[in-house]
């Protein structure tokens, strides 16, 4: 598979930004980034609105250009699952098709229950998936940047994930495979 000339991404927040961003950096991919306005409602139903207005460019886009798209999107209460099922509804309610994963080159990360869930595994740090670490007194900007060095190391090819890997970050390290360059 060739290496695409760019990265959509999708997203809610700046600390999913700072992750995703730097493991795409490391890949020295061309990416451009579009995240939820602070401040004007729901993130969550902003990426699902974006996620399908991307879905429908980067399906116009593959004739000309190898591009991939991905979106991050945090569960939060909700499972994985759940998540993934909003964004098939909410292509099919555009009358889209749902994200092909054999042939198409979109990543979905679902983050349970959020992105600080991640990087606390990242950083070797057992976490549960029902905790909401984001009220933690935690210096993430610190953080990040050795999420992404883990990050990039577990989306190798051959990579061994850890036990204390969450199952979700499992879920998205598969999901970031299938784009693998």
């Amino acid at each position: 598979m060739s290496k695409p000339s760019q990265v959509i991404l999708v997203l809610e927040d700046e600390h999913q930004e700072m992750l995703v961003y730097r493991h795409l950096k490391r890949l020295a991919l061309r990416t451009r980034i579009r995240r939820s306005p602070t401040g004007e409602g729901s993130a969550e139903n902003w990426v699902r609105k974006t996620f399908v207005e991307e879905v429908s460019a980067y399906r116009t886009r593959q004739s000309r250009a190898s591009t991939a798209l991905i979106v991050v999107i945090d569960a939060d209460v909700h499972t994985v699952q759940d998540r993934l099922a909003q964004l098939d509804r909410a292509l099919r309610n555009a009358g889209k098709e749902v994200v092909d994963p054999k042939t198409e080159r979109i990543a979905r990360l679902v983050s349970k229950r959020n992105i600080e869930t991640w990087i606390l595994s990242l950083n070797a740090e057992r976490v549960n998936e029902e905790t909401d670490y984001t009220t933690r007194e935690n210096h993430w900007n610190r953080l990040i940047p050795q999420a992404s060095v883990t990050l990039f190391e577990w989306t190798r090819p051959n990579a061994v994930l850890p036990e204390f890997c969450t199952p979700s970050l499992r879920s998205g390290i598969a999901e970031l495979d299938r784009l693998r360059v």
